[in-house]
């Protein structure tokens, strides 16, 4: 089992989402978050005077997957985030030991 955890654009949330649903992912944890990367954030103009956005919003996905869906997983969701400009995103693929759905007891892959 792994753990997707993908920085992404707010705006392609839902672009992102659908074709996950059609896949197989069955459930997936969204936090609205803020970060730089390389672009150290970016300036913008409000009411003629220039400023400074040193966080730069994004949505953070967090997907449990079972091995066999992590490759279409990673597929879909940089097939839609990708656009080549700065502030794209990030994927990190890590390693579950251990899922257990509290309300069942279910462990493993059936807890998913």
């Amino acid at each position: 089992m792994k753990l997707l955890t993908t920085i992404i654009r707010p705006n392609i949330l839902q672009e992102v989402r659908e074709p996950l649903l059609a896949i197989g992912v069955s459930g997936l944890t969204v936090t609205e978050v803020r970060g730089y990367g390389r672009q150290q954030g970016h300036t913008e103009l409000y009411r003629g005077a220039e400023y400074r956005v040193s966080f730069v919003p994004k949505i953070k996905l967090e997907i449990a997957l079972d091995d066999a869906l992590l490759d279409q997983a990673i597929e879909v969701v940089s097939g839609v985030a990708k656009t080549g400009r700065f502030g794209d995103g990030k994927l990190f693929i890590s390693e579950l030991d251990q899922i257990l759905r509290l309300r069942t007891g279910e462990s493993g892959v059936f807890a998913l």
